[in-house]
């Protein structure tokens, strides 16, 4: 049987099959739209209960996270497509997972906190077109002397809001020198230090403003994100956290906020590559976050999205009964916090 003819969309594909061969970044960065509100208030009800919504801080105080960012990227083709190499599917993959602990320095008459973040345990895996390229593990690292195994240990400090923003990297000059004398070119260790990817690991949450903050069951905030996928384009989503029921937990209060998002007003078709407008668009992003009204930390905070747009390319010339091409182009994030003690 002969195979569908397509090569007026092969840029298309060539754009593809560079996106998968380019490999992830280990995080992907995540920013508000110029001009856009951060936050604002979205819904009233009528619930007599009111929960103070932040975070809080005290000085001395010690607490130990795991955080996990994952970053996927996927491309599939399906039907009579050509073999030629622009052609071929595959599976880029970033996961990065750090067990930390936060220190409180001190506190404002706001209620910012300075935090010593402190690293305790680093996992890092990355795949490149269904390749495992790279995989560090500091409990029984290969290299004790990788830039990676030089981070166990060290610290950085940030400030940090009751909204859980981070305002300030302040200081990560003694992580940065201690990678700087690995093995190896200290490449991705900088990467994870760099002042914005500190903010997405400590302030991917976001509570409501300050003179917001005492909400009824029932009550929603939000922000506007907007999440890079590389060559794919970028997408601009609305957060809307709702804050679903409290909880007694051993003595003590737990809010559980659902997190769901709808696109947001910013969002512009020039975001994205030519071939993505033509696709159909399929997307769920959520989230839930549980937090610990009594002490006033995050217990959990998940929050995962799963975008995929599929295309179909008509043939130029094609046998009786022979399907189009079809591509399909996916990106996962997952982000995850949980207080261990």
């Amino acid at each position: 049987m002969r195979q569908v003819r397509i090569s007026r969309w092969l840029i298309g594909a060539i754009v593809c099959s560079l996106l998968l061969a380019a490999g992830c970044a280990p995080t992907e960065k995540e920013v508000a739209k110029p001009g856009a509100k951060p936050e604002k208030q979205i819904s009233k009800s009528k619930s007599k209960e009111v929960a103070a919504i932040a975070l809080k801080f005290s000085p001395g105080d010690l607490t130990t996270y795991r955080v996990v960012t994952e970053a996927e990227r996927r491309i599939k083709w399906e039907g009579p497509v050509p073999d030629e190499p622009a052609f071929k599917g595959g599976r880029n993959d970033d996961r990065i997972e750090m067990i930390f602990t936060q220190e409180i320095q001190s506190v404002d008459d706001q209620g910012n906190a300075i935090a010593k973040i402190t690293v305790k345990e680093l996992k890092y895996f990355s795949m490149v077109k269904d390749i495992a390229s790279f995989e560090f593990d500091s409990i029984a690292p290969k290299d004790p002397n990788h830039p990676l195994a030089k981070l166990i240990g060290q610290s950085y400090t940030i400030k940090i809001a009751p909204t859980g923003k981070v305002i300030e990297v302040i200081d990560t000059k003694e992580a940065e020198t201690a990678a700087r004398k690995g093995s190896v070119p200290p490449r991705i260790a900088l990467k994870l230090l760099n002042p914005e990817t500190i903010k997405e690991r400590h302030g991917n949450m976001v509570l409501p403003d300050t003179d917001k903050n005492k909400l009824h069951i029932g009550d929603s905030w939000s922000n506007t994100k907007t999440l890079s996928f590389g060559m794919m384009g970028s997408e601009s989503y609305e957060r809307i956290y709702t804050l679903n029921q409290i909880e007694d937990q051993d003595n003590q209060q737990v809010a559980v906020i659902d997190m769901n998002t709808i696109p947001a007003p910013e969002a512009s078709e020039d975001q994205v590559i030519d071939i993505l407008k033509r696709s159909d668009n399929t997307k769920t992003y959520t989230g839930k976050l549980e937090l610990n009204l009594t002490t006033g930390k995050v217990r959990k905070y998940l929050e995962s999205l799963l975008q995929e747009w599929v295309t179909a390319f008509p043939g130029e010339e094609q046998e009786e009964n022979q399907g189009p091409v079809i591509l399909t182009m996916s990106a996962t994030r997952l982000y995850s916090l949980e207080k261990i003690y």
